[in-house]
């Protein structure tokens, strides 16, 4: 693919799918057209669903398929506006006042110009404005932020523009493309929700599940795929606290893979079981039900 090609925006919702395809990634046609609803009306998409189910794969995908710049805010508990925005490089303000004292050059003007360009160390939400319709902006697990973060968000999402106090109003020039995503470890406010496009990412049939081992996991057998996919799917029937994604079944086809292994019986599923179990009260209730879950033949 050219580079004209890539920074083109998809002509449709066929064309998107092809691309995201082509990027190692499966979107049905639900997921595919708000995808590019978002991106044509330059609205930010909000995912939910569960762990693992790709979600965050997504905007990576797009950013390298559309060569935009994946730019990424990891939202956690006690983020603040100062490590999501921007802050000011104190240790070379401070050296810089330094220096003009020694030269007695401390002058109102001089003084100034600490705040500027040269000493704003530039976060996620500001570079994002910056790139406008070259990035990808990823805000990763809104819902492990506070309240007072996500309401700190709903101007940047509705107008696209951040005023730094001793610089002014920085505006993007186009939308970036926002994706944010969320696990639901909590309900996220109608104030967020309203300025979004949304989306439920559930699990995937099992044939789509086994396209995506074959496409991801090229090195692995059609009849391994479909082996581990069944298994996945028994495990989702059970009462886990963490149900296996499509992530977890990857790492157990990879782990299959790398130790030869081409059954699930009860002893292969008990030795590679970390790879897709990972919850101590979730693994001895899967040893507990090892024969429900193996898949022989």
């Amino acid at each position: 693919m050219s580079d004209d090609q890539a920074t083109t925006p998809p002509a449709g919702i066929g064309e998107l799918t092809d691309r995201l395809r082509q990027g190692g990634y499966l979107a049905d046609r639900g997921l595919a057209t708000s995808v590019y609803v978002a991106m044509t009306l330059g609205r930010p998409l909000l995912l939910e669903g569960e762990v693992g189910v790709g979600k965050t794969e997504l905007a990576k995908v797009l950013a390298s398929v559309f060569d935009r710049r994946l730019i990424r805010l990891q939202c956690y508990e006690g983020i603040d506006t100062n490590q999501a925005l921007y802050e000011w490089d104190y240790a070379r303000q401070m050296l810089q006042i330094r220096a003009l004292s020694e030269h007695n050059l401390a002058d109102e003007a001089q003084v100034d110009k600490l705040f500027g360009p040269k000493f704003l160390l530039e976060r996620p939400l500001l570079t994002a404005v910056r790139e406008g319709d070259r990035a990808v902006l990823l805000i990763d697990e809104i819902d492990r932020a506070d309240d007072e973060f996500e309401a700190f968000l709903l101007e940047l999402l509705s107008d696209y523009q951040i005023t730094i106090p001793e610089i002014g109003t920085i505006v993007a020039e186009a939308p970036p493309m926002v994706i944010l995503t969320s696990n639901r470890t909590r309900e996220l406010h109608d104030a967020l929700k309203r300025r979004c496009l949304y989306h439920w990412v559930g699990y995937p049939s099992a044939e789509r599940e086994v396209e995506i081992i074959l496409i991801r996991a090229p090195e692995a057998t059609e009849t391994l795929a479909r082996k581990v996919v069944e298994a996945v799917n028994r495990l989702r029937q059970l009462d886990l606290a963490k149900p296996p994604g499509v992530a977890e079944t990857l790492d157990w086809v990879a782990t299959l893979n790398l130790l030869g292994r081409s059954d699930l019986d009860p002893r292969t599923v008990q030795d590679t079981l970390g790879s897709v179990v990972k919850e101590r009260d979730d693994l001895e209730m899967v040893l507990d039900h090892l024969e429900e879950i193996a898949v022989d033949g």
